[in-house]
């Protein structure tokens, strides 16, 4: 799955967390190149050459060339810039979290006239636990109770997780119900005895852990719990790049990492 030519990547976020730890694993990258990397305006890095031969830029608008965006900040950004790069014709990767439906919608429909691919998680080991999950909520059945915990960092913005909603979707998807259909955020107080079409999601959020998920399927007499662990922000940003791999070969659609997945098989 190589591609015949170096793949131009524009980054934004290009001082956050995500942002620079995709930088650098690009700098280190044969196949694939940042041209253009931006922040928010007034950011106070404008202007710096933070990577060598590359300064933060204060927009996407002049982006000279590239061929796909890569995307990890907020909804608000990400939303103006995947409108530019509908203009540009730039292919898009997108990480951010925290998207309502309407922003979703808006996605979907951009999607008609350039590939995008947006995923709340870009491990890949963790798009795998969502493959498991699947699997186990088809053999399992409507029996089983279902939990979902979550653990990240205390500066993590949006709760739950995007990758728990997701897992949770995945399973609703799987008993043929509606996307969030039966979702419990946390408890407290005198809920009450669980009922059984619940889904319990709970946030934790502690230290600086990268991003913890588990999901326990509940029993007669058994919990079976599948769990995934990301000890370092490289994981994200691999996935990232693989996607962009992954999308340089589209022309239109949108997608999300079981798309990648199913094209890594």
């Amino acid at each position: 799955m190589k591609n015949e030519r170096i793949i131009n990547v524009a980054v934004a976020g290009a001082c956050g967390r995500m942002g620079s730890t995709i930088i650098s694993l690009l700098q280190k990258t044969q196949d694939m190149k940042a041209v253009w990397i931006f922040e928010s305006k007034n950011h106070p890095s404008i202007g710096a050459e933070v990577f060598p031969g590359l300064i933060v830029r204060d927009n996407f608008e002049k982006c000279p060339a590239a061929d796909v965006l890569i995307d990890f900040t907020t909804p608000e950004a990400t939303m103006e810039n995947i409108e530019i790069a509908t203009k540009k014709k730039i292919k898009a990767v997108i990480g951010t979290t925290g998207f309502s439906q309407e922003h979703i919608d808006k996605i979907k429909s951009v999607a008609k006239e350039i590939p995008v691919l947006v995923s709340p998680n870009m491990s890949i080991g963790v798009n795998i636990m969502m493959k498991l999950v699947e699997l186990a909520t088809t053999m399992l059945g409507k029996d089983y109770e279902v939990e979902i915990v979550e653990t990240h960092h205390h500066n993590k913005k949006d709760a739950p997780s995007g990758t728990a909603l997701r897992i949770g979707e995945i399973i609703n998807n799987v008993r043929g119900k509606q996307a969030r259909e039966g979702f419990i955020y946390g408890r407290s107080g005198t809920p009450g005895p669980r009922t059984p079409d619940e889904i319990g999601i709970h946030a934790i959020r502690i230290s600086d852990v990268v991003g913890e998920h588990s999901v326990m399927f509940g029993g007669r007499g058994e919990i079976l719990e599948i769990s995934h662990r990301c000890f370092t922000r490289e994981a994200f940003a691999q996935g990232a790049l693989i996607a962009a791999r992954f999308i340089i070969g589209k022309e239109t659609g949108f997608y999300q990492m079981a798309d990648v997945i199913d094209w890594l098989m």
